[in-house]
């Protein structure tokens, strides 16, 4: 029996590490990267336990017309203080993506913005 609780133990041990790997992997290694501009229409503060910043982007391509709507995650707290500073104001958020993170822990979405430019209007 005693062996078996070793060999268990094991099994579990490598498992987590096998996990840690794939996502310190999937955390260092951007998908794609890229840039959007618009106007934040919400950003907040959320999460039970792993709290990030949450963030929607309103990109008008010609007035008038339809919005699109670009959901971001923010990791640094400078960025998301740069942000609810130019709430309001055009911006072009500079993004990295980040696809297959194993929990929803790290961000609600896998665009990671990493900089943020306040656009003359």
């Amino acid at each position: 029996m005693n062996g078996f609780i070793k060999w268990l133990l094991s099994l579990i041990l490598m498992g987590l590490a096998v996990l840690a790997g794939y996502t310190w992997i999937m955390l260092s290694w951007s998908y794609g990267n890229g840039e959007r501009a618009g106007y934040v229409q919400k950003f907040s503060h959320r999460g039970y336990i792993c709290k990030t910043w949450e963030g929607e982007l309103a990109m008008v391509s010609m007035p008038g017309t339809m919005s699109e709507k670009f959901f971001f995650t923010v990791r640094e707290d400078a960025v998301a203080q740069k942000i609810n500073a130019n709430m309001g104001k055009k911006v072009a958020l500079t993004y990295d993506q980040h696809i297959g993170l194993p929990t929803t822990c790290f961000g609600d979405t896998e665009y990671f913005v990493s900089n943020i430019t306040v656009l003359e209007e």
